[in-house]
């Protein structure tokens, strides 16, 4: 099979609306240079686009024209190493995707413990933030969630009862490891975030985990978070104003 065919053969098992690179298409190093015509006559029959240098994507067509990947997968070669999770979507991108806004952010954020990464993939723009836990794809999911609860005061247009309904459905539908490994996590957040996290999931703790979490709150701190207990029950029990 020649290198254009292959690439072809590569390109066709890609999904619709996926981007995908060199690597994906399993390129070895001294087909570069042919891969990379296969891949501008494919450009030119309008069969895949370039988001950026060495990485392109099949675009799924509508009746409204073609539409771009989602953000998650745009940035999917950043949030991935040799397809390990190494990072994941946090800031305003992840509230909107959330529901918690409905502000769009103009530079992405993205988490990952021990890599600072930047993106730049034409009017997308990532910037680094530190994640508080190694990350992984087996708890990225809830550490977008005590992310939310970190930032919930910064977060605008955010109706607040809507915003605890909503997170607190979240956690509703974690599995038991889920909600082990949260408590676990949220002990590496600031006080702010456990206090709220306690908050939320008092009733579904049991005491023991309840006592380790107040036990790791100073009793003398106060929370400014202007919910009321109309909002959130359990708010007094957590200090949280």
């Amino acid at each position: 099979m020649t290198i254009s065919k292959k690439v072809e053969a590569e390109v066709n098992r890609v999904p619709i609306g996926s981007t995908f690179t060199y690597q994906t298409l399993a390129v070895d190093f001294n087909e570069y240079a042919a891969a990379a015509k296969a891949i501008e006559r494919l450009i030119k029959k309008k069969v895949i686009k370039r988001v950026s240098t060495g990485v392109f994507f099949k675009p799924k067509k509508t009746i409204f024209g073609e539409l771009m990947p989602r953000e998650d997968e745009l940035l999917k070669n950043y949030l991935f190493e040799k397809n390990k999770r190494i990072a994941y979507i946090t800031g305003l991108s992840l509230y909107n995707k959330l529901g918690l806004t409905t502000q769009v952010p103009s530079t992405i954020k993205i988490a990952s413990r021990d890599k600072r990464i930047f993106a730049s993939l034409g009017n997308l723009k990532g910037k680094p933030v530190k994640s508080y836990i190694d990350v992984s794809d087996k708890n990225y999911y809830v550490l977008e969630i005590l992310d939310a609860l970190k930032d919930f005061k910064q977060i605008p247009d955010m109706d607040k009862k809507s915003g605890v309904l909503l997170l607190t459905d979240k956690i509703k539908n974690w599995d038991d490891a889920d909600k082990k490994i949260a408590l676990k996590y949220v002990l590496k957040y600031p006080p702010r975030v456990r206090a709220l996290y306690g908050a939320i999931v008092e009733n579904v703790l049991t005491p023991e985990e309840v006592k380790s979490l107040q036990d790791s709150l100073n009793p003398l701190s106060q929370y400014e978070y202007n919910i009321s207990e109309a909002i959130l029950p359990n708010a007094k029990n957590w200090n949280i104003r």
